[in-house]
């Protein structure tokens, strides 16, 4: 009898090949795939190709969407992997723990307050586990942060100044796909800003208490575009001469990956992943600025851009003894079109304390390889390896996705409303 732990994947789109393809080789030894559930029949063709000659693995059964009840009673998981649309997200985790599975679901755990306390009140119901894939948590640097700060280096943190850009090629990548719905993502505040908060909160090993934000759609979408003179516009870029020229575009037939798993699944389901950047019925900000205030009485300012010349972050942490800085660089990307490692990967990094009435001084990290810092292979280890002692603690449960997005929807609150926001106020911690 096999002691692997059986998965199943829902969700066969880009971000389910790092799952599959880590269980498939490095992690065969302890786990084994058994199938795959989306909406889509011709992605999840796909994604059994890539296993067996990207992966040398055997093609996994595969089951729509509204067989995922079917699936689980047939195949018995010992847990479900959910890398869907995020709005999604809590109906799989939700029935998974309900038929006895427990759950890693890819950030955003989910996209509002209501949704949140539905996986809260699940987990609670049933007894499962949710496990939240913060890859953020693992990179060499951001751990050595988490160091500095727990053995004291500047004391009492007291503020932190947190601003993340991302370029024209990755963060233009939002607003071609699903995720320029806020209805689909929570727009980036939660989508993309739950792995910042979760850093934060994971660095500071405090709770996020009350939220102040602005937030504007200032680059990006049709009227901005006219506002700048831009004449042209088209509806998406693939096989439109309009786009051409246009550095915005994205041509799905010119990636023979992004060919196969959107523009050939397209007649099943009419998702378009090259939309127009330019177009209409943008519903997200991509420009944003959040104030938080933290039960320890920290007070973060924090700030995204997703329309900037190159892709990175700058972190501060002000304390009582001193001050930390971190300046990283990352690869610029577009979603699955090219290697999985280059997504995030390091480009430069620079962490320097600067202690009171002393010396500053430059803490030297080794560089982690793959994709988001370092960070991806040591979750994935930690996700399906042999269980190992973490000083750390970065393993993100249930509490952990909550309270990284209860940021973000906070903030997208306070934008709505012009008011602060007290997250006691979104859900009930039981």
């Amino acid at each position: 009898m096999s002691n692997k732990k059986k998965y199943v994947i829902v969700g066969a789109g880009g971000r389910a090949e790092f799952f599959y393809g880590a269980i498939a080789t490095d992690y065969k030894h302890t786990s084994e795939l058994l199938a795959f559930c989306d909406v889509n029949q011709t992605r999840m063709n796909y994604a059994n190709k890539l296993l067996g000659e990207k992966y040398g693995s055997t093609a996994v059964r595969t089951y729509k969407s509204d067989q995922f009840d079917q699936m689980i009673e047939a195949e018995k998981p010992d847990a479900v992997i959910v890398t869907s649309i995020d709005r999604t997200h809590h109906l799989y985790i939700i029935r998974a723990m309900e038929l006895a599975c427990d759950v890693i679901t890819e950030k955003p755990m989910t996209v509002d307050e209501n949704k949140c306390q539905d996986i809260l009140d699940a987990v609670e119901r049933t007894g499962r586990q949710v496990r939240v894939a913060f890859n953020y948590r693992y990179a060499p640097h951001h751990t050595k942060a988490r160091e500095l700060i727990e053995d004291g280096a500047i004391g009492k943190i007291i503020s932190v100044h947190f601003e993340w850009m991302l370029d024209t090629r990755h963060g233009a990548d939002y607003f071609r796909r699903w995720h320029r719905d806020k209805r689909n993502s929570g727009g980036l505040l939660v989508h993309k800003s739950t792995h910042h908060f979760d850093l934060v909160n994971f660095w500071i090993g405090a709770q996020p208490e009350t939220v102040f934000a602005f937030g504007n759609l200032a680059f990006y979408g049709r009227e901005n575009a006219e506002g700048r003179g831009v004449t042209g516009f088209y509806d998406r870029g693939t096989g439109n001469p309009a786009a051409k020229e246009d550095p915005f575009s994205l041509q799905l037939d010119e990636n023979e990956h992004l060919k196969h798993m959107y523009l050939d699944a397209e007649h099943e389901d009419g998702y378009k992943r090259d939309q127009s950047v330019f177009g209409d019925g943008i519903s997200i900000e991509d420009s944003m600025g959040v104030i938080v205030r933290y039960d320890n009485h920290a007070i973060l300012t924090y700030s995204l851009n997703a329309f900037l010349p190159y892709e990175g972050y700058r972190i501060a942490f002000n304390g009582s003894k001193g001050r930390i800085e971190m300046e990283i660089l990352e690869k610029t990307y577009i979603n699955s079109g090219g290697n999985k490692a280059d997504e995030g990967a390091l480009e430069t990094q620079s962490i320097k304390v600067f202690p009171m009435f002393k010396m500053p001084y430059e803490v030297q990290v080794e560089d982690g390889d793959g994709g988001h810092g370092g960070g991806d292979p040591v979750l994935l280890r930690d996700l399906f390896g042999e269980p190992a002692e973490d000083r750390f603690k970065r393993a993100a449960n249930h509490i952990d996705g909550a309270r990284s997005i209860l940021t973000g929807i906070a903030a997208n609150q306070s934008i709505r409303t012009g008011q602060p926001v007290r997250v006691k106020d979104l859900v009930t911690f039981k």
